[in-house]
């Protein structure tokens, strides 16, 4: 069961950051977008509403729980370079993930709002400096500060995990 929940394992953050794992991270934020558009183009109505696990998200509230929890890391982002450490706000993404809109809503428009979403925010983390990278913003959930750097490989492990979901549960149906 771990194995279905954690396909590529839990995010490891190095405490030491190199510029050119930032430059990783930012790839893969750059190209998670038109992956994960690649990977579920041709999936059915029936496929897109199959969990990727026992008790777990359809693939349709995966990829909608993509564009709900980037946008909300987009604007931790911003909170962060405009406020003094702010204390940011989190969200049920289980409840979310229950709402109508990602239960039902047609992939495109999260694939559509991903695409967008990515190419501003890659634009945006290619000009951060080493000092804002290095800002912080506390997330409520255990009062826990993260610096934005290490916010970047937190997102891009983000895309890898429920790209990995979706990738091993096409491997185990035969739908690829």
């Amino acid at each position: 069961m771990n194995k279905l929940k954690y396909p590529i394992g839990k995010p490891s953050i190095p405490t030491e950051i190199s510029s050119e794992l930032i430059t990783e991270w930012i790839t893969t934020l750059e190209l998670f977008p038109e992956k994960l558009k690649r990977l579920v183009n041709n999936l059915s109505e029936e496929q897109l509403d199959t969990p990727y696990r026992k008790d777990g998200w359809t693939i349709r509230q995966v990829i909608h729980h993509c564009a709900d929890s980037h946008h909300n890391s987009y604007t931790r982002f911003k909170w962060t370079l405009t406020e003094d450490k702010p204390v940011i706000k989190g969200y049920f993404e289980d409840r979310w993930a229950e709402l109508f809109d990602s239960k039902t809503a047609p992939i495109q428009l999260s694939l559509d709002a991903l695409k967008a979403l990515h190419a501003k925010w890659v634009y945006f983390l290619k000009g951060l400096t080493e000092e804002d990278l290095n800002k912080h913003f506390i997330h409520p959930d255990g009062n826990e500060d993260v610096r934005l750097k290490d916010n970047i490989g937190i997102y891009a492990w983000h895309c890898n995990h429920h790209y990995a979901h979706i990738e091993q549960l096409l491997i185990r149906k035969n739908w690829n």
